[in-house]
């Protein structure tokens, strides 16, 4: 069957064949093309949409090489059906509990990223160990990558190592700063995995008094007198899991007291492209005395475990490598040379677009469906949303909201030190599609409206 397809193609700086095929692979993510569809012979469309045959034919060919379409002598241009790498979903309650971007626009990428890694000249070179740094190439991507999207514009490629995800980024240069028995200040709530890796490396890890924009500089100060620490490690934009970004004047702050009392800053910036427009990052701040950890876990796709960190000084650089060939050797090369692909080729920056209008509907939703329960968010993108409450209230509400069909962030696992904040983490982006987003959010409102039910009648 042959459709009669006309697409709309929209304005933009790309080629027109480009933006033709970005219309085409739109149109069959959605169903638009359903698989085994005949598309337009390219005279015709070219003819309809008033543009030149061998801009029609150049779309056809890329489109063929992205795996969108199969071609045969004499009969035609066919869809392929955009099922056949079925997405992955995890069986069970609705996940609410973790921050994972939404599948779809990496997923639809993938087939031709795969495709144009086959006419690289520097495929093979992948096939032996890295550089302890990373390969060259992934390392100048990477920090193209945070220039444009954690506004991290002095980066410079030469201090950044590749990492298997931006959880070795944290282990790796908080292993070079500290000694077991040391004293890891943080915020009072954050990122589980900081606290377990603090917990298996033998440090003792102070959770730091918070208010709006995060972590206060007069619990700073006192810790530091009190424990004689010397890092921080800190998540400034859209922390975990409050989603609460640091002014610039309390980044000034912050930098202000570390550098009087010689403290090193592991700055944890993975949910830095969700905020755009932030201040800058303390690696622009303090770069004499910052480690800064990224990578693509949360905003492309988390299977690559690309991550990036960036080192302040030579010695510090070469601390670091020092622990990369005794833990593994070298990074990981498939994983990252995917993500280089699509940050050189520019799928990178349509995958984050794409992700981004996504998080805004998907919060717009939330926000509607949870009201004032969720503190304020600072980001109308961000992926996660937080509900303060007692920490007997947290426990309650996950409990109500398991039994329903949703899973919420354990309210115990962002908890670093007990007394100062409490609640329940509730991510947006590993529900597989709004609705089944609605239905788990849906289960938590019930779950808290009971909640606040049981409550007054206890006070009556």
């Amino acid at each position: 069957m042959t459709t009669i397809w006309t697409p709309v193609i929209p304005d933009g700086d790309a080629p027109l064949y480009e933006r033709l095929v970005a219309v085409l692979r739109a149109d069959i993510a959605s169903g638009s093309l359903a698989a085994g569809v005949r598309l337009p012979p390219q005279r015709d469309l070219a003819y309809r949409l008033g543009v030149g045959l061998g801009t029609v034919t150049r779309a056809y060919v890329e489109a063929e090489k992205a795996g969108l379409v199969s071609a045969h002598v004499g009969r035609g241009s066919f869809v392929n059906a955009a099922a056949e790498h079925r997405t992955y979903e995890r069986t069970g309650p609705i996940n609410l509990a973790q921050n994972i971007a939404p599948q779809a626009p990496a997923g639809a990428r993938l087939p031709e990223a795969l495709a144009r890694l086959r006419k690289r000249a520097d495929l093979l070179e992948h096939l032996a160990y890295a550089p302890p740094a990373g390969h060259d190439a992934q390392r100048r991507a990477g920090a193209a990558w945070l220039a444009r999207t954690s506004s991290y514009e002095s980066v410079d490629w030469r201090r950044l190592i590749c990492c298997a995800g931006a959880q070795q980024g944290l282990s790796l240069a908080l292993g070079a700063l500290m000694r077991p028995g040391e004293t890891l200040l943080t915020e009072c709530l954050a990122y589980h995995g900081l606290k377990t890796l603090g917990l298996h490396s033998g440090w003792r890890v102070r959770g730091l008094a918070m208010d709006p924009e995060g972590l206060r500089p007069d619990a700073l100060e006192k810790a530091i007198v009190e424990t004689g620490a010397r890092v921080l490690a800190v998540l400034p934009t859209l922390q975990n899991p409050t989603g609460r970004i640091m002014s610039r004047a309390r980044r000034d702050d912050i930098v202000r007291i570390v550098r009087q009392h010689d403290l090193t800053l592991v700055e944890d910036d993975i949910y830095g492209a969700y905020a755009p427009g932030s201040p800058p990052p303390f690696a622009m701040l303090a770069p004499e005395r910052t480690f800064h950890v990224s990578g693509v876990s949360k905003t492309l796709a988390p299977g690559l475990r690309a991550g990036f960190l960036v080192a302040p000084a030579a010695d510090m650089f070469e601390r670091v490598l020092d622990a990369v060939r005794v833990a593994t050797y070298a990074p990981p090369a498939f994983g990252g040379l995917i993500a280089t692909q699509w940050i050189e080729d520019g799928s990178a920056d349509a995958i984050l677009a794409e992700t981004r209008d996504e998080a805004r509907i998907r919060m717009a939703m939330v926000r509607d469906l949870l009201g004032p329960a969720i503190e304020a968010p600072q980001s109308e993108t961000a992926p996660h949303v937080w509900l303060p409450m007692s920490e007997l209230d947290a426990e309650r509400l996950a409990g109500r909201a398991l039994r329903g069909g949703a899973e919420v962030t354990p309210p115990t696992a962002p908890v670093v030190e007990a007394g100062f904040e409490s609640g329940v983490r509730v991510c947006l982006g590993a529900a597989p599609d709004r609705e089944t987003l609605r239905r788990g959010v849906e289960i938590v409102a019930s779950a808290l409206s009971s909640e606040v039910a049981e409550r007054s009648r206890a006070v009556i």
